[in-house]
């Protein structure tokens, strides 16, 4: 049974049909990418599939249980983890409380202690500055306390909708080590991204989203010598 499976998915904005009947699964391990174009419809899928917004048709299911109609709250307490765009840190609060905030789910102070430990441990900048108002912070700074936020709620499964939007080339290959690391040590995870060359170097397979159709999938790497491919998103 795949971890996360999508059925004939159907979102709508008012009148205007943003995802046109989707079906695809995610099993437990892989790294699967959703590419594709602006407007394609690859935000609204895994806001979707968080609770963020209510689907019209179709269903959503995570490890068997329907999630359709599920508050987002609990599908965190459920093991699943949402790493939005624009990274949404809290400004205000400290690097430390917003980590803290991530494992608002969780009771085991002791453990809670631990999943900070490890997030220190993939994130050392994060430390030095827990301190530090998070509205202060770089933006690939801010990116991986986005990301340290996702991971201490302990999910089994992680989604990161365009982790390395608008970072300078050092932070991005930074995400990217840290995605495949997070992967190494379990997570499943489910990338939304734009650069696709990067999201297809580290994926096992990948979903293609055309105007809220899936219009290709396959192995990541096949993918990536794809010619249709290769000519609308790789930029060869």
């Amino acid at each position: 049974m795949s971890m996360l499976e999508i059925k004939d998915l159907e979102v709508y904005y008012g009148v205007i049909q943003a995802i046109k009947g989707i079906s695809f699964h995610v099993d437990e391990g892989e790294v699967i990418a959703l590419i594709g174009a602006n407007g394609a419809g690859k935000t609204t899928t895994l806001q979707t599939i968080t609770g963020m917004l209510n689907p019209k048709a179709g269903s959503i299911k995570f490890e068997g249980t329907e999630l359709t109609k599920v508050a987002g709250h609990k599908i965190v307490s459920m093991g699943m983890a949402h790493v939005p765009e624009g990274r949404r840190v809290f400004a205000q609060l400290s690097v430390l409380e917003n980590l803290k905030l991530g494992a608002y789910t969780r009771k085991e102070k002791k453990e809670i202690e631990e999943s900070l430990k490890r997030v220190y441990k993939s994130f050392p900048r994060l430390e030095e500055r827990k301190n530090q108002l998070a509205g202060t912070l770089s933006g690939g700074e801010q990116q991986m306390l986005a990301m340290g936020r996702a991971l201490m709620s302990k999910p089994r499964m992680i989604l990161m909708d365009e982790p390395s939007m608008g970072l300078s080339p050092i932070f991005v290959e930074e995400i990217f080590n840290i995605i495949k690391e997070i992967s190494a040590e379990g997570t499943t995870v489910l990338l939304v991204e734009q650069n696709a060359k990067k999201a297809l170097a580290i994926a096992d397979r990948a979903y293609v989203l055309e105007t809220g159709k899936i219009v290709l999938e396959g192995d990541a790497k096949e993918l990536m010598s794809d010619e249709s491919i290769k000519k609308a998103y790789l930029g060869e």
